[in-house]
């Protein structure tokens, strides 16, 4: 009896669902056969190296392969219900954001969709003339992102949680940590230490971002520390950010995240921060608001 399975299942992710997409079976992540498009856009509201002067040129994909609890972008993140574009489309979409000014193309959510973006940076970086972003949330198969090497210049990670329990509970992820520090080790050895231009964009390298979650102070503090041992700390940018608010984690039954973090909890894990002698950004309390997401009614570019 054979008992492989079909290559067009799908297995991009660590989830290995197994998804036969293309039969209109879908996965965790909820993503279609086709590369569901929500939003493209310039966006401002990136790190300064990232966003620059004239934003960053963003991709917001449909569906993600870890539906966190509090997620900001629930509207598309739990649904594959964007637009469907073929990969030429898609081409011609980064063009236009090329011709609008933007710094660079940022995939954000590309995880559900990253075989096909192999092919879509393949024919698509000659024209490009600016480094592309992947813009994800850490949980990355090794094997998949061996497909993007020489076509991603700048890889954008979220590092989410230390603890296999945080994990499970907000992301039924229990393997997080593990997954996301082999990811990133591959991101590192594909891009090597990050490289600023004398713009202060960045134009190569890694910017691990973290967001300082409400009674995850400890935490936070643990994966810091283990950041620094395994990959020291100067190899990739930190952005640390405070920018949690419950306001999309209200119907969650994880009563904790229903409020915001405080001072005290922010500054302790940056204190960390520093001490580890991390370079990159970090965020005044003001930035606990709703701001930083995207309307996705609005027309794309």
């Amino acid at each position: 009896m054979n008992t492989s399975t079909p290559s067009h299942f799908c297995r991009q992710c660590p989830r290995e669902c197994n998804a036969d997409r293309e039969g209109g079976t879908l996965g965790f992540c909820g993503a279609p056969a086709g590369l569901s498009v929500a939003r493209i856009s310039l966006h401002a509201w990136e790190e300064p190296c990232i966003s620059g002067t004239r934003g960053s040129g963003t991709v917001f994909f449909c569906g993600c392969n870890l539906r966190c609890a509090f997620c900001q972008n629930r509207e598309i993140s739990r649904s594959g219900a964007g637009k469907i574009l073929s990969k030429d489309q898609l081409i011609e979409e980064m063009l236009r954001l090329c011709d609008k000014g933007a710094h660079n193309i940022n995939l954000v959510t590309p995880t559900p969709y990253a075989e096909a973006l192999s092919e879509v940076l393949a024919a698509a970086k000659p024209r490009l003339g600016i480094p592309v972003v992947y813009n994800c949330g850490g949980y990355e198969s090794v094997d998949t992102l061996k497909k993007l090497d020489g076509l991603v210049d700048i890889y954008l990670p979220d590092v989410k949680y230390f603890s296999a329990e945080r994990a499970l509970r907000y992301s039924g992820a229990k393997d997080y940590f593990p997954v996301a520090m082999a990811a990133l080790a591959e991101m590192l050895r594909q891009t090597g230490t990050y490289r600023i231009g004398n713009d202060g964009l960045l134009t190569h390298g890694v910017l691990v971002r973290h967001l300082v979650l409400p009674g995850g102070r400890k935490d936070s503090i643990a994966l810091l520390g283990e950041l620094s041992r395994r990959f020291g700390s100067n190899a990739f940018l930190l952005s640390l950010m405070s920018q949690y608010t419950p306001d999309f984690a209200l119907d969650s039954p994880c009563t904790e995240l229903h409020r915001r973090i405080t001072t005290f909890e922010y500054d302790t894990v940056l204190r960390e921060a520093e001490r580890l002698e991390f370079e990159g950004y970090f965020q005044s309390r003001d930035s606990a608001t709703d701001a930083y997401t995207p309307n996705f009614s609005e027309p794309t570019v």
